[in-house]
């Protein structure tokens, strides 16, 4: 039986342990604390003999606060070492930076943006193992986390920033692009939909599927945002998928928001 070693069990990686348990996985996931089956990061002995038996590992733990590693620092050297089929790492296209608005490949340099600590942790696990796939995310969305739910929560809001352009990709495409990596080559992969948007088109196309008052445009200033919402606005990109496309034989389900945004409708 193939058994996957899953180190933070987050939005993501949940759903990916679902899919593949269906599949006829073992998955074995670390949380903060034990928990929902999880084990706890900080058991090493029971997070150390999980490793030992897996045929896969991934991590989709970001650098801590501190800038530092947790998953590398605890569990890299035994990563390394171990006799995997497949590994991964779910990295940020934050490594980008901003770019005006440009396309980007997995090509362009990393490093010179806002997440120095990202792009750091993602040139680490690059070399970690020959095996290893990195997968660049941008935006994600998908049940319970999407632009609908913050309209219905009244938490939406359309910032005015023409030019400003964000790429983002459903949570099931991430699962199926993950998947399908596991008989393809090692690498880094960029995993977004097909029509990066401003967010206040799309947050205005939510509003029109759910019957609702799309929300008045609001400068940045007005709009209160938190500081981790405000980053995402000094930094502006569109991002490639070619080469997932190519080397994973992988294509969105879900090739752009309005696609994504009906089917979480549905």
């Amino acid at each position: 039986m193939p058994r996957i070693l899953i180190f933070g069990m987050g939005y993501t990686a949940s759903r990916l342990a679902d899919r593949l348990r269906a599949e006829g996985y073992e998955v074995i996931g670390t949380r903060r604390e034990a928990r929902d089956g999880a084990l706890a990061f900080d058991d090493a002995p029971s997070v150390l003999a999980a490793l030992e038996s897996a045929t896969h590992v991934l991590s989709s733990v970001p650098p801590a606060n501190d800038d530092s590693e947790p998953v590398l620092e605890h569990y890299g050297k035994a990563i390394g070492s171990a006799s995997l089929r497949w590994s991964g790492y779910l990295s940020s296209t934050g490594v980008y930076g901003d770019v005006d608005g440009a396309w980007v490949d997995e090509s362009a340099p990393i490093g010179s943006g806002r997440r120095k600590a990202r792009s750091d942790a993602d040139q680490r696990w690059q070399v970690l193992r020959d095996d290893m796939h990195i997968f660049r995310l941008p935006g994600i969305y998908g049940p319970g986390r999407s632009p609908l739910d913050r309209l219905r929560e009244g938490k939406a809001k359309r910032v005015d920033m023409p030019g400003q352009i964000f790429s983002r990709i459903h949570v099931d495409d991430i699962v199926a692009a993950l998947i399908a990596s596991f008989d393809s080559p090692s690498g880094v992969y960029n995993i977004a939909d097909d029509r990066p948007a401003p967010q206040q088109e799309v947050i205005a196309h939510a509003a029109r599927l759910l019957g609702v008052d799309v929300p008045p445009l609001l400068s940045l200033e007005d709009a209160n945002l938190s500081q981790a919402a405000l980053g995402f606005y000094e930094e502006n990109r569109r991002i490639a998928n070619g080469r997932a496309k190519r080397l994973l034989n992988w294509e969105p389900q879900y090739p752009d928001y309005k696609t994504g945004l009906q089917s979480l409708l549905d």
